[in-house]
């Protein structure tokens, strides 16, 4: 989300801190005119002219975000785009004294089961870097980073943008644009990574890698978890934001979400029609939300 007076360009050092979980909006434009002039643009150019994830209600934003991307979206409405829900955006409030008191906050049955997995902690060594270090220039480690991102990105069910190992070892190489890893290694051979900027008082979890079946075997995932809560909490940060996908796994571990809604208009009338009646049917994560709570769509 950003305010750049200059619709339609990723600002690039921008976009590799991590602040692409919203539509970017240039607020320069009334709402109104962005949708026409996105639609003036674009609309008779593709198939299908798409904006995501624009943010709605978002706890993280302050009002005049939010209400800049609600007018946005009716005007989108008005334009004959299709509004859809989009994917459940995890985060979590730093507002607990310790690990005790967050875990006090969850089910007896989700607290018993992330208690067992972190007794592997001892076991693990985790090493803290900022990007463009020289432990993150190094090729055999960026080699590694790459290698274990191709493994997450193999298992996963919902695949997004493949990034290449020349962004990868561009992003982790670059000191400029403040990101800091945590390495996670057994016995001295790394089991994982995860790339984190702050920003806003905020930690954003941006990318990870994963080598099973040790991430697995060690519990990465619940221990990596509980590790930046902790290093947000030390930084005097206000928020964790974990990202899309696992929606189920990072509710056990205690996350709240926010949705997103993704502006879609067919060029054709027909499909346009055809959208609106099946829409629901890519709602995936907001009608497990629902389901989960059934209240959610007033307190989401």
């Amino acid at each position: 989300w950003t305010r750049d007076p200059q619709p339609f360009f990723y600002p690039p050092n921008q976009l590799l801190a991590g602040l692409d979980k919203y539509a970017w909006l240039p607020g320069s434009l009334e709402p109104a005119a962005l949708a026409e002039r996105l639609l003036n643009a674009h609309g008779r150019e593709y198939p299908f002219l798409i904006v995501k994830d624009v943010l709605q209600d978002s706890p993280l934003l302050d009002a005049r975000d939010n209400a800049y991307a609600d007018a946005f979206l009716q005007a989108c409405r008005a334009a004959g785009f299709v509004l859809m829900a989009g994917q459940a955006l995890a985060w979590v409030p730093i507002d607990f004294a310790d690990e005790d008191t967050y875990l006090a906050r969850l089910s007896r049955g989700a607290r018993r089961d992330i208690r067992r997995k972190l007794r592997v902690r001892d076991q693990i060594a985790v090493e803290t870097l900022a990007t463009g270090s020289a432990a993150l220039c190094d090729p055999a480690t960026l080699d590694a980073c790459v290698a274990l991102y191709e493994q997450v990105y193999a298992q996963s069910e919902v695949h997004f943008d493949h990034l290449d190992a020349g962004f990868l070892r561009a992003v982790l190489g670059d000191a400029d644009c403040g990101g800091v890893v945590f390495v996670y290694r057994h016995e001295g051979r790394m089991i994982g990574w995860n790339l984190c900027f702050e920003h806003n008082g905020m930690l954003v979890d941006k990318y990870v890698g994963f080598d099973y079946p040790a991430a697995r075997d060690f519990n990465l995932y619940a221990v990596s978890w509980m590790h930046n809560l902790g290093y947000a909490r030390e930084r005097g940060l206000t928020h964790y934001i974990a990202g899309w996908t696992d929606p189920e796994i990072k509710a056990h571990l205690g996350a709240r979400f926010t949705f997103t809604r993704h502006a879609v208009r067919p060029r054709n009338r027909l499909l346009r029609a055809l959208l609106r009646r099946i829409a629901p049917y890519f709602e995936s994560d907001r009608n497990w939300h629902e389901q989960r709570t059934p209240d959610a769509s007033r307190r989401s």
